[in-house]
């Protein structure tokens, strides 16, 4: 019988003639999202010997790695803030610079707002529901609306907001602000910004697999981004602000149309890799 060790080197192995860069990595998380467990713990049961049945489907697992699938869609969930969501092809994969978007929203939040005090936010684009569930786990006194334009991914967000037991947020159905109705403290959003030659030379975890509609826009990645910021102003309430994640070439062109749409202030923020990739107007 297959040991875990023995079959976690054999599949290390195996990615890496497939040339999957960090294979060990990559086997370790496969191997701990198929036996529920976290990555330390294979460490602890390096003998435990697998049943046939595990053994089956983390090699179909393993495969579909080196098929170029993401590891979140093949074990069903990722780690986002202090959520565990579940993930699959209808929604994009939560990345960890929208984590830190979130860190940035609740900290205006929190200055504009104490903690104990309503808010009402909207999040655009909600996906998976990362940056929703996340603002009403970490804010509970808060009333979020999770809009999108896919009706998949919004049943996701649902499913991710039941198994989390959060109902502080309503889904709603909507091509950006088109079916929204009210005003907002904060408007959050990640929306599609990559060009379409950014998205042919991406990786194939992302080319092949994530959502076209989630990633690339017209216009050098802008379009999107310039309809938030041209419909935002009269769903803000006053002080109110939005929070957007961007690519790294367009903060100018988004102050530039800030400043056309009647923001009084704006505000870029660089990642934890120092690239301008949070854009905020008041």
């Amino acid at each position: 019988m297959n040991s875990l060790l023995e079959l976690l080197k054999k599949s290390t192995e195996f990615l890496a003639k497939k040339g999957i860069d960090n294979a060990r990595l990559q086997s370790e998380l496969i191997f701990a999202g198929t036996l529920r467990c976290r990555r330390l713990d294979l460490y602890l049961q390096f003998e435990r010997p697998l049943t046939q049945k595990q053994v089956d489907t983390l090699r179909e697992r393993i495969l579909r790695r080196a098929r170029r699938e993401p590891v979140q869609y093949i074990v069903g969930d990722t780690d986002f803030r202090t959520l565990t969501l579940k993930c699959d092809s209808r929604a994009l994969i939560p990345r960890p610079e929208t984590e830190e978007l979130v860190g940035f929203v609740l900290e205006k939040l929190n200055a504009k707002h104490p903690a104990g005090t309503p808010a009402r936010i909207l999040d655009l684009g909600t996906g998976t529901g990362a940056i929703a569930l996340s603002v009403a786990a970490e804010r509970p006194e808060s009333e979020v609306v999770a809009v999108d334009k896919s009706a998949d991914a919004l049943t996701l967000a649902g499913e991710n907001a039941s198994s989390l037991g959060i109902s502080a947020v309503s889904f709603l159905q909507s091509n950006w602000f088109e079916n929204v109705a009210g005003t907002f403290d904060a408007i959050v959003s990640n929306p599609p910004y990559l060009t379409q030659e950014e998205w042919e030379s991406a990786q194939p975890e992302v080319r092949d697999h994530e959502p076209l509609s989630a990633l690339v826009a017209d216009n050098a990645g802008l379009a999107d981004l310039e309809k938030i910021l041209r419909g935002a102003g009269e769903r803000l309430s006053p002080g109110g602000f939005i929070a957007l994640e961007t690519g790294i070439a367009q903060h100018s062109a988004l102050e530039k149309l800030a400043r056309e749409c009647g923001f009084s202030k704006t505000e870029s923020r660089t990642d934890l890799s120092e690239r301008p990739r949070f854009f905020f107007a008041e």
